[in-house]
């Protein structure tokens, strides 16, 4: 059977020597090995700011917090996308606010997003998701506009570029995951960017139970509650070694996505997704659109390949009943849209073998 998800680890014989190395260095909680994976991986986003935890829901959550949202604002967000999201809002006390998607690609519609900013509005979250960037261009000249700062969850979007460079670099905040299954996997962890390097400080705190680190212990004066949301050595040992093999993971995935983009046009049944100007995806996953969905999924896994639509559009949750509404896009997208194997693990002969089964039909 040919995984939709799979992770990778280096070879044990990098890992293991480096793992058992930090385990009995004396030091494996939060030091130098984390600092050092801090640098390394804002050298590959060419963003400096960059702060390590211990998943991606905590990126989030530290974002909306340093956003300044709190109990009774709103955040303008997409029900399409793993649950974390916006389970985070509503760790913060916000109601969410759901923008409908664009109908040709999923993605947050900027068009709904101007639409649904109210007075109240604290933040638009936007998801880059199965590694597609969205409307970027149009979403940014609307939070400018508004004042309203943006959060970017870039967890499929490892190696996704705008505008030339690496997403991490352009919105106010940046929310990486390194989860198990994510293009880059510590295990679990997470980052986040910083468009402005003057909330570093603060978020420092803020994954740390409100003390500074980088500060001695019993000169620490805690101002405000911080979590336990900050990485260690371990984690970050993972991470440095995992490092070396994140640009050919992610060039196996674009080159995989490129492939499927070509040879999947004018099949009967198949609509591929546009991408828009000046975005490169990384292709996490390989989306599109297909008539009688359930045959496809069922021909696909019997033909020992799975496909799936992977995650329950979130308005579809009890604790988001508050904030339903009417997303005929959403509606229509969720009922055609589906995932198709597209990672590392998928070799030439097997994505050929993918391509051949679709063109038969189902």
């Amino acid at each position: 059977m040919i995984p939709l998800v799979k992770p990778f680890i280096a070879p044990a014989g990098e890992m293991m020597p480096e793992i058992e190395k930090i385990l009995y260095s004396g030091y494996i909680a939060e030091g130098e090995k984390v600092y050092e994976f801090e640098r390394t991986f804002g050298t590959y986003i060419e963003n400096p700011n960059v702060l390590s935890l211990n998943s991606g829901t905590a990126a989030l959550h530290i974002a909306l917090m340093l956003a300044g949202v709190g109990p009774g604002d709103e955040v303008i967000s997409t029900a399409l996308t793993a649950e974390p999201t916006n389970v985070a809002i509503k760790l913060v006390g916000a109601d969410v606010v759901w923008a409908d998607v664009d109908p040709a690609t999923g993605l947050i519609s900027p068009d709904s997003i101007r639409e649904k900013i109210s007075p109240k509005t604290k933040a638009i979250m936007v998801v880059h998701y199965a590694g597609m960037v969205c409307d970027m261009d149009r979403i940014s000249a609307i939070a400018s506009e508004s004042g309203i700062p943006v959060i970017e969850d870039t967890a499929h979007a490892m190696g996704s570029r705008y505008n030339g460079k690496p997403v991490g670099s352009h919105s106010a905040y940046t929310c990486f995951s390194l989860q198990a299954i994510k293009h880059l996997t510590t295990v679990d962890g997470g980052f986040i960017a910083l468009k402005d390097d003057s909330q570093m400080s603060v978020g420092r705190k803020l994954r740390w139970f409100g003390l500074d680190k980088k500060v001695p212990r019993l000169q620490n004066d805690i101002r405000f509650p911080g979590y336990k949301y900050h990485m260690n050595n371990v984690i970050a040992t993972i991470g440095l070694v995992q490092m070396r093999y994140i640009s050919g993971i992610v060039d196996r995935h674009k080159d995989n996505g490129r492939y499927y983009d070509k040879k999947l046009q004018g099949i009967p049944g198949v609509t591929l997704l546009p991408y828009y100007p000046h975005t490169e995806p990384s292709y996490w996953l390989y989306t599109m659109k297909v008539e009688d969905r359930p045959g496809f999924v069922r021909m696909m896994e019997e033909n020992g390949v799975l496909a799936s639509e992977l995650h329950l559009r979130n308005d579809r949750h009890s604790i988001f009943a508050r904030s339903a509404c009417q997303l005929p896009a959403l509606d229509n997208f969720y009922s055609h849209f589906v995932h198709i194997p597209c990672g590392w693990w998928v070799g030439d002969e097997q994505r050929e073998r993918i391509v051949s089964l679709i063109k038969k039909g189902w």
